[in-house]
This record gives structure tokens, sequence and C-alpha cells, in this order.
């Protein structure tokens, strides 16, 4: 496992350990928790953009073979 060193201010890290005992943690579990949770979520949020792209060219959704057929203005005619 490797160590890692922070650079923040003493208030904070006397506040996060305050909060740390309170929940029955350490700081150090809490910033692993972070870390852990905050690069599963970049997986997930590449995974799911990849799924919406596979889904969006496999739709059979279109503008037709040429193109669309009405402009922005043609919608709001009065």
């Amino acid at each position: 496992m490797a160590n890692l060193t922070l650079v923040i201010e003493d208030s904070l890290l006397k506040a996060a350990r305050v909060r740390a005992a309170h929940e029955d943690t350490s700081v150090n579990a809490m910033v692993r928790r972070f870390l852990e949770d905050y690069a599963r979520n970049s997986r997930r949020q590449v995974a799911a953009t990849e799924r919406v792209m596979e889904l969006a060219a496999g739709s059979p959704a279109s503008s037709g073979p040429s193109g669309r057929q009405w402009t922005r203005d043609s919608l709001y005619e009065r």
C-alpha cells in the first residue's frame, strides 16, 4: 500500500479528526473511502456514457435520408 502526504490547514485536519471520532473512524479511513468513491464513480460515468452512445448508435430514430425538413422558424410560424 502506498503512502500519501497531504498539505492542509491545521483547523481543517482538527475538524476532520473530530468528525471522524464521532463516526468511530479515522481521517485516513475517510480519505481512503473518498478516493475509492471518487475513482469508482468516474469509471461508472465513463461506462454509462459509453452505454448511452451504444444505444444511440443502434437506435432507429433519425432525421431521414435527406436530413431534417424543418427549420426552427417554421416550427414557430404564427
